[in-house]
């Protein structure tokens, strides 16, 4: 019975986010096209000040990247776009919910991100030595990504994203704004990694339809999938917590 509830709700809140989603881009300030001017996020110029304390925290735990959790590992619907070793995350928090112990270990960076308006989600994203990200769309129209270079290879042209056929290149402590609902890829055609501060944050929209936003990012919290990947997650954070006390970092 609590399954087919379960089953029930999640199939009402996909019907919600579809309604919803239709009528998103004319009722967003912000307008609705692939890349977003970042002068229209007042929060951005303080991250990109500070983006070498950041890159200092991800440089500490990049020591210990191959124990750090493949994506798909931590969210099995991953496994779409990356089954390998290539795409490694380090979490600070999905959907709201947060990552204590890995805030802990990065804590100027989670003091950045607490500084963030209505952030959902945040993580290192770690793109490996030639990798590719094929073409793909994000779950929801309701959140609106933000990348903040951190470890750019050179060339830079050799790195780079696609969204709804506009391309650009990541620069280390500059930003780029990005709707993942429209197709969009991603590359890093360098021997070394790229990374990325990757940050979901709420859309702005116009009431009422700010409200229903803020209902529906409240039950995808709270659905299966998130569950899931924030089990995954904390089974993940125990085995690297052992694996540093048990050896030196190398």
């Amino acid at each position: 019975m609590r399954a087919m509830i379960s089953g029930v709700l999640e199939a009402s809140l996909r019907t919600s986010v579809r309604w919803l989603e239709r009528r998103m881009g004319s009722r967003s300030p912000i307008g609705d096209q692939p890349f977003f001017s970042t002068d229209v996020f007042p929060w951005i110029p303080r991250l990109e000040q500070q983006w070498t304390e950041v890159r200092a925290e991800l440089d500490a735990l990049l020591v210990h990247r191959s124990a750090l959790p493949n994506f798909q590992d931590i969210s099995a619907r991953q496994r779409e776009l990356s089954d390998d070793d290539n795409w490694k995350t380090f979490f600070f928090a999905g959907y709201g919910l947060r990552m204590e112990k890995n805030r802990e270990l990065c804590p100027r960076t989670a003091a950045l991100l607490d500084e963030v308006p209505g952030l959902t989600t945040a993580f290192f994203s770690i793109l490996g030595p030639g990798k590719h990200l094929p073409e793909h769309r994000g779950p929801y129209k309701g959140a609106v990504r933000y990348h903040l270079g951190l470890k750019i290879p050179d060339p830079a042209s050799a790195c780079g994203i696609r969204v709804g056929g506009v391309t650009a290149h990541w620069q280390e402590g500059r930003s780029l704004v990005f709707d993942d609902t429209y197709p969009h890829e991603a590359w890093n055609n360098t021997t070394e990694d790229r990374v990325v501060l990757f940050v979901d944050i709420v859309r702005p929209l116009t009431f009422p339809y700010s409200l229903m936003n803020n209902l529906l990012m409240w039950g995808i919290a709270r659905s299966a999938f998130i569950r899931d990947a924030k089990n995954a997650h904390d089974a993940w954070e125990q085995r690297f917590e052992a694996l540093k006390d048990r050896r030196p970092a190398t």
